[in-house]
């Protein structure tokens, strides 16, 4: 690959002071240190309203859904962290991955996924780190095309595992959240060649 490959990273949590958030952008680091070039966007800051086939059709899709998916389309390789809402998927991951697989019009469909490379992760309060959650998560991006690299991490304990610099406390959690990121940058670079 001639140019480096370029990697979404993105939490399905708009909390500020999210550890989906934080665990996202350790997995950067991993990405940015394997050679990979790395945007993190906040879905905070892209808010999007429920998906709606009629508001599709009225509308069209949202500038906000077109920004989401022009930043996906821009980049080959996807950091995901997603928390786990009551064994699932979180309402704000779900609704962008919706409106973003509305196909564009003369856009193939599932454009903004097909054959993206993917590693997940999740950070969780509890005691299985949000686990639950990233089966959903995997299931889903593997019906549009995604492909979700085998390793994941999910961390408990959330609310005791992060340092105030934002690194993990445990030194080889932090390495595991680092690979996941230079997981997808070699693959990308393979992929490539």
């Amino acid at each position: 690959m001639s140019n480096p490959p370029k990697i979404l990273a993105f939490a399905g949590s708009t909390r500020t002071d999210s550890y989906n958030k934080k665990l996202v952008r350790l997995a950067m680091l991993g990405a940015e240190a394997a050679g990979a070039e790395t945007t993190f966007v906040d879905l905070r800051d892209l808010p999007m309203p429920l998906y709606d086939g009629d508001l599709e059709d009225q509308e069209g899709l949202s500038a906000n859904a077109l920004a989401f998916k022009s930043l996906l389309l821009g980049h080959q390789g996807l950091l995901i962290a997603s928390p786990e809402y009551n064994s699932s998927i979180s309402a704000v991951l779900k609704n962008a991955i919706d409106w973003a697989s509305r196909p564009a019009k003369g856009e193939a469909p599932l454009a903004c996924f097909k054959d993206k490379v993917c590693s997940l992760m999740s950070a969780s309060p509890g005691a299985l780190g949000g686990l639950r959650g990233l089966a959903t998560v995997r299931s889903i991006l593997g019906n549009i095309g995604v492909i979700a690299l085998p390793d994941q991490v999910a961390v408990s304990k959330a609310h005791e595992a992060f340092e105030p610099n934002g690194k993990l406390i445990d030194a080889k959690q932090q390495r595991a959240i680092e690979a996941l990121g230079a997981n997808v940058a070699h693959l990308l670079f393979r992929l490539g060649d």
